[in-house]
């Protein structure tokens, strides 16, 4: 995500040079590099003009503080600038009225809007603690109701049923009067989307928002279509009054211009951002933190709370307590490590929120698709195998290699990572994390 965006503007403010301060000469070249920069990430043309007179204004004149370089110095000026081009901080979702707080969703088709319903749906429930309903008033795009009945059902979330045989403003009225009956404290209301911006899908679009009176209005777009991506938006907040917007695949290849633009020109928030295809896929937006990881400065208090929400800490204290008492690290233990893993996006999410310095310096022994295969080579063997790793010969490589899809060799490069990994929790038995601990405390000062 914004990766180009990252190194073209690292490579510029490092280029910086000067002693006691910044000054017109030793910022120009930076600006106008920083502003080619903005529009290769298709950024909009005000938005850039702005951003770089604002830029230029704050960083004139402004002191080198202490051990600070004229780099380092125009790296928070341009930090300070991003965060407050995106809207300074957080904006949540504001769900203080008379149950149920009505959440209506629009957008084009092809955005991730209904799987945008469901991870919202499961955000609200595990986060927020709320009781979800949702409802599809999609009666024309082929089986769009049923999608996100079998999403719903997956998810443990309920669903209220509807047909193409009914009217969307009917659906919708049908479905507020249930969820205040049954007591839900939200209803999420996934609308139909189009190809292209329609008179008709907006008149119906209207029609739903004037009716229901929604608490919050989201339009979801494709973070992928740039500029594209804030003109649609726009045209919506024309007819509706949208209260934020939700960008889908920004773990993609996305250039950025949409999440750096659509604050200014719209004047709405981005509430969250879609960054993975995996139903927890869904972070609330913090400005503060993107413009971080745009200048290489990561996003380590995102990276704590992925670890927190996607964490079993039940299983994490098994395995401690397995390892603290001496009793042996098995391919089963392995395994739960990889899926964990997985759960919070995979090593690609991980290392994309942490700095770039430590990024770039940490060694590349595994990638997700390594930790896949992995997983499916433990998956060919059989319980005994998985708690006895020693008993693995040829003839059950074999066996395995072919149950997974792989070759032997592979097998053999996930059992030599497993013993690694398994030397180095030996040394954790029998007090080895407290004298670890205790390391890392002498350490810290000097970090």
């Amino acid at each position: 995500m914004l990766e180009n965006l990252s190194n073209r503007l690292n490579g510029i403010i490092k280029t910086i040079s000067g002693n006691a301060r910044l000054t017109e000469s030793n910022i120009q070249d930076a600006l106008r590099d920083i502003r080619i920069a903005l529009l290769e990430a298709d950024v909009a043309i005000p938005v850039v003009k702005k951003f770089i007179e604002e830029v230029k204004v704050d960083a004139l004149g402004h002191k080198v503080l202490g051990s600070l370089t004229p780099s380092q110095a125009l790296i928070g000026v341009v930090n300070d600038k991003l965060t407050e081009l995106m809207g300074k901080f957080n904006d949540a979702l504001n769900l203080s009225c008379v149950p149920p707080a009505v959440i209506l969703m629009a957008g084009l088709q092809g955005a991730g809007k209904t799987t945008t319903v469901g991870k919202l749906a499961k955000y609200l429930k595990e986060h927020d603690k709320k009781k979800v309903l949702v409802v599809s008033v999609d009666i024309y795009r082929p089986a769009a109701i049923e999608q996100l009945q079998i999403l719903t059902k997956n998810l443990a979330i309920e669903c209220f049923p509807s047909d193409v045989s009914q009217k969307p403003l009917d659906i919708a009225l049908s479905a507020v009067e249930y969820a205040k009956k049954h007591y839900f404290d939200v209803l999420i209301i996934d609308t139909a989307g189009r190809l292209s911006i329609d008179e008709f899908m907006m008149n119906e679009v209207k029609e739903l928002y004037k009716t229901l009176n929604p608490v919050e209005t989201l339009f979801v777009v494709d973070a992928m279509l740039g500029q594209d991506a804030v003109n649609t938006a726009k045209a919506f907040n024309d007819v509706i009054d949208l209260t934020g917007v939700i960008l889908t695949k920004m773990d993609g290849d996305s250039r950025g211009g949409a999440a750096l633009s659509i604050r200014s020109v719209i004047g709405k928030p981005i509430k969250f951002i879609g960054v993975s295809e995996k139903v927890t896929g869904l972070e609330p937006f913090h400005p503060e933190r993107l413009a971080s990881r745009i200048l290489g400065m990561g996003d380590v208090l995102s990276l704590i709370e992925e670890v927190k929400n996607n964490i079993d800490e039940k299983e994490t204290k098994k395995l401690i307590d397995k390892v603290k008492k001496g009793k042996k690290f098995d391919l089963e233990d392995f395994k739960s490590q990889f899926e964990q893993l997985n759960n919070m996006g995979g090593l690609n999410t991980i290392m994309d929120k942490l700095p770039s310095a430590i990024a770039s310096k940490a060694p590349q022994i595994m990638t997700d698709k390594m930790i896949k295969r992995n997983v499916a080579i433990i998956n060919s063997m059989t319980k005994k195998e998985r708690k006895n790793p020693e008993i693995l010969k040829a003839s059950r490589k074999r066996r395995i290699a072919s149950g997974a899809g792989v070759s032997v060799q592979e097998v053999n490069q996930m059992l030599s990572q497993y013993e690694q990994v398994n030397e180095m929790m030996k040394k954790f038995s029998g007090g080895g994390i407290s004298k670890m601990m205790k390391n890392f405390r002498h350490l810290m000062p000097k970090l």
